[in-house]
């Protein structure tokens, strides 16, 4: 693996863009504490640079995809921050004693949380950064499949032109159904943009179900009833043990002929092999997926050639200044951790585990 050390020192200002693992010592104090992003997709890491400097700290990064690539990248480490790297119990087992593990994002579904609580690591995440950015990406994907936008390009692309009856019923957005299954900050979020389009509403939320309750337009309901009720299934669960595969045969059995999935959550809620036999019988009616299982999509995956499924590249969060929240937030949060303060967005409680003498 790739490793290139920079010294730094006083008030210098590191404008190198970083590509490939690269290690960024602030002289001038003892440098103490390390900082390592496993991996990441961003543009620059400044505020990651300036919470190093401000601190005088080490800051490491790479890029890992493996196991093997994480653990030799975060051994010792005080704070780790991470994006997708496998974060497993043999990867924190090698951490600071106390450390830190924060995840760019709301999911930590890559972090092995029971082993990080057992090992005395906190682990905190991001969990507002984007909300209004993953909203507007959904909305985009239900007004653009329910008005049934990449079939009239697809059609006009292979045939010249189109009539606008030739891509089957068209209803009216007030003859559908909305249905939530989870109605946490983004769901709610979105429901705010589609009731003026006036759709009407369910949700399926065993976790925070006054949160639905709050929303008089919203009805609550079992996770059958959803799928009986709704023409529109849009997904904001967190993926586990619970959650995976949750729409499945099963589900797309009960939901009216034609109903549309949203999935800007997590790919592993839905039973891919069942969403695509779903499709090709009609069943459903078209998807829109920034997520999948597994991600990236195969590239043999039948999804990629069916007109009424858009596919986005997990990018339902991104935006610039959602990207550069995420960054100052996530830097945030590790300077906290350093600084032994209490952290803002903690996803466990481990017992602290006392140094050595």
């Amino acid at each position: 693996m790739q490793h290139i050390d920079l010294i730094c020192s006083g008030q210098e200002v590191l404008k190198q863009f970083v590509t490939s693992p690269i290690e960024i010592h602030y002289q001038g104090e003892a440098v103490t504490k390390r900082v390592v992003v496993t991996d990441h997709a961003f543009k620059n890491l400044k505020h990651e640079e300036a919470m190093a400097h401000d601190l005088g700290v080490t800051l490491s990064v790479f890029q890992c995809t493996d196991e093997l690539e994480t653990a030799t990248a975060v051994r010792g480490a005080d704070v780790v921050v991470t994006n997708f790297a496998p974060i497993t119990r043999s990867v924190l087992s090698i951490l600071a004693k106390n450390a830190t593990v924060i995840r760019y994002g709301i999911g930590y579904d890559n972090v092995d949380v029971a082993s990080a609580t057992e090992f005395g690591i906190t682990v905190a995440n991001v969990p507002d950064y984007g909300v209004e950015t993953v909203a507007n990406h959904a909305a985009a994907c239900v007004l653009s499949l329910t008005r049934r936008l990449s079939t009239y390009t697809s059609l006009i692309r292979s045939n010249g032109w189109a009539k606008p009856g030739d891509v089957g019923d068209l209803p009216a957005l007030s003859s559908l159904t909305v249905g939530f299954v989870g109605f946490g900050r983004i769901a709610q979020a979105l429901h705010q943009r589609l009731r003026m389009f006036g759709f009407s509403f369910v949700a399926y939320d065993p976790v925070t179900p006054p949160t639905v309750q709050n929303a008089p337009d919203v009805k609550s309901v079992s996770l059958d009833e959803l799928a009986r009720l709704s023409n529109i299934v849009s997904l904001h669960a967190p993926s586990n043990e619970l959650t995976k595969g949750m729409i499945g045969r099963e589900f797309l059995a009960l939901v009216p002929t034609g109903a549309l999935i949203i999935n800007t959550a997590r790919g592993a809620l839905i039973d891919t092999d069942a969403l695509i036999v779903s499709l090709e019988e009609g069943r459903v009616g078209g998807a829109a997926l920034d997520v999948t299982e597994p991600e990236p999509l195969q590239l043999h995956s039948r999804l990629r050639e069916m007109p009424n499924v858009i596919l986005t590249p997990h990018a339902a969060f991104y935006d610039d200044m959602s990207i550069d929240r995420l960054q100052l937030m996530a830097s945030q949060e590790a300077a906290r951790a350093l600084r032994g303060e209490a952290l803002r967005s903690p996803v466990n409680r481990p017992t602290i585990i006392q140094a050595e003498d």
